[in-house]
This record gives structure tokens, C-alpha cells and sequence, in this order.
């Protein structure tokens, strides 16, 4: 954003504080890393550990991400959104062996209850709209990632942990599930996308509704109205939705992203831009790899061994 006399940008240490640097002297809090997952750990590779998410594998291609500030209703604050910009950003580049991403929260009483509203406490106007450059920045990572990403919602997502389920490929949900955009209570408005991704979800006139009023929702809400794709018991929850998760990953890799942006990008455009978007996806999968290892397993009938090529 423009500062009277130059341009800053948002950096945060390990204190609970936001700094604000001119654009020549700006520094990540965590640098670029040169590779994504630890084999053991599941921890990014060539960074520092992310302080507020608990990575961990599950399988040969699946990647379970825990938002981690249970003490906090697994609320964002400026180092989750980094430690969340960090992993989707290295992932759209470099996913080594990553198919699929599953998202949920730690404990069973919230998925994300949204900002950290004792961090923005006193905060500058100016400080404010930085640390929000950040969260933008957070969300564009999570959409724009190129692997399918998959909620499983255990608990309260209200403000921007609405906005997070919302932003997702789809999501699971446990019966306890709760959902608010609670943005208009406290002067503001939805800013991560809350406007445009649930009016997407649920349609024109059931988002203006829900944000207007800064109602809650229940799970079979989420359901019945196209936020959620499936209620499951809570104990079942992750479980469920790993199984989906692995389900996706067992498939050709590069058809299953072009297939996610086929349907991301030709429902933003005409039904005729579309289908040609559509087609420039199907023709990137004909010379692959994959492509001739699923035809010849199918004719041998046996199971096929896709290699992400």
C-alpha cells in the first residue's frame, strides 16, 4: 500500500509485536526454502519450523496441517499468517511428493475463530491495514494453490476461519462445527475473501444474510446450504476426510490439479471461454506420463502406478 512517502511492508519477529519496514529493508521472518518436507517430521525443509501449524504426512502423499493456537481458538495471528504463506507458497512450487493438503485445527472446540483480536488491540491504522496486507497475501496461497486442499472443519470457524473453510477446495464437517462471518459486529467487514468465496459457496442472497447479520450457523447448515460438502461424528471427522484425501492422491497427479483449475478458472469465465480453458487443461495431460500408465493398466486390469509425470 502507498505511504505518504514510500511504500511499507509487514514484517513480524517471534514477540507478539508488528513492525513496519520500508520496502528497501524488508526481510522475511522465514526464508524461501529449498526443499518442503522433512521424511520424519513432516517440517518445511531449509526454514524455521513453523511456529503455529503442526505439519505431519500421512502416507506416501498426503499432508495433514493443524492450525496450532488451541490456547487461542486456533485464532490467526500475523506469525500464522506467514508460517500459512510460507508452506502454501512452497508447495505451489516445489510439493515433492505432495498430492493433497488437509487442513484442520488443534483440539475439538474451534477450527479457527479468526483474527486475533488481542493482537490488533490498540493497533495503528496504518499498522492495522499492514498486517492485513499479510492476510490477504495468506488467502491468494491457500486458493491459488495448485494441489486440492481439503477442510476438516472440528469446531467453531468464525470471521476469518469462515473465510478460510470457505476459501478451500471443499470441506468435511464435525457435527459441532459452528459457523460465523462476525466481521459487522465489530465495524469492519469480511477482508479475506469472506464476500466473494461464501456468496460463491452459498449463493448472492444467503451470503448477505449470513454477513449482514453476523448470525451463526450450524453444521447442517454448512451442509444443506453448499459450504460443507459432509457432516461426519466428530471421532470421525479426520479419519473421513483423510480417506477422501487419499482417495484424490491414489489418482494421476497432473490431471487432478489441471482438473482443479479447470473448474476454479471456467467458472470465473463464459461457458465457451470455459470449455476452451477446459481443453487447454485436458490437452496438458494427452503427453504425460500418467496419462499412458493409466490406459495400459486399465487394459491390463491392474492397479496404476502414476509417477506426477
Amino acid at each position: 500500500r502507498q505511504h505518504p512517502s514510500q511504500c511499507w511492508l509487514l514484517y513480524c519477529d517471534t514477540a507478539p509485536k508488528i513492525h513496519l519496514a520500508p520496502l528497501g529493508v524488508f526481510c522475511f521472518r522465514y526464508p524461501a526454502p529449498d526443499g518442503i518436507l522433512c521424511e520424519n517430521r513432516g517440517e518445511i525443509s531449509g526454514m524455521t519450523a513453523p511456529e503455529t501449524l503442526e505439519l505431519e504426512p500421512v502416507g506416501a502423499h498426503v499432508l495433514l496441517v493443524t492450525l496450532n493456537r488451541p490456547e487461542a481458538s486456533n485464532a490467526f495471528n500475523t506469525v500464522m499468517a506467514w508460517d500459512l504463506i510460507a508452506l502454501f507458497e512452497r508447495l505451489a512450487v516445489a510439493p515433492n511428493g505432495t498430492r493433497v493438503v488437509v487442513l484442520t485445527g488443534a483440539g475439538d472446540k474451534a477450527f479457527c475463530a479468526g483474527g486475533d483480536l488481542k493482537e490488533r488491540k490498540g493497533m495503528t491504522d496504518e499498522a492495522w491495514q499492514a498486517q492485513h496486507l499479510v492476510y490477504e497475501r495468506m488467502i491468494r496461497a491457500v486458493i491459488a494453490c495448485p494441489l486440492p486442499v481439503i477442510g476438516a472443519i472440528n469446531g467453531a470457524a468464525y470471521g476469518g476461519g469462515c473465510e478460510l473453510a470457505a476459501a478451500l477446495d471443499f470441506v468435511y464437517v464435525s457435527e459441532n462445527a459452528r459457523f460465523a462471518q462476525t466481521e459487522v459486529r465489530i465495524g469492519i467487514i469480511p477482508g479475506a475473501g469472506g464476500t466473494q468465496t461464501l456468496a460463491r459457496a452459498v449463493g448472492e442472497r444467503r451470503a448477505k444474510e449470513l454477513i449482514l447479520s453476523g448470525q451463526m450457523f450450524t453444521a447442517q447448515d454448512a451442509v444443506d446450504w453448499g459450504l460443507a460438502n459432509r457432516q461426519c461424528r466428530a471421532e470421525d471427522l479426520l479419519e473421513c476426510t483423510l480417506t477422501m484425501a487419499e482417495t484424490i492422491a491414489a489418482n494421476a497427479p497432473i490431471a487432478v490439479r489441471q482438473a482443479k483449475q479447470a473448474i476454479h478458472k471456467g467458472l470465473q469465465m463464459g461457458l465457451m471461454d470455459g470449455l476452451a480453458f477446459e481443453i487447454e487443461a485436458y490437452n496438458r495431460t494427452v503427453p504425460t506420463e500418467d496419462r499412458r500408465e493409466g490406459v495400459l493398466a486399465f487394459n491390463h486390469k491392474r492397479k496404476p502406478l502414476f509417477k506426477g509425470r
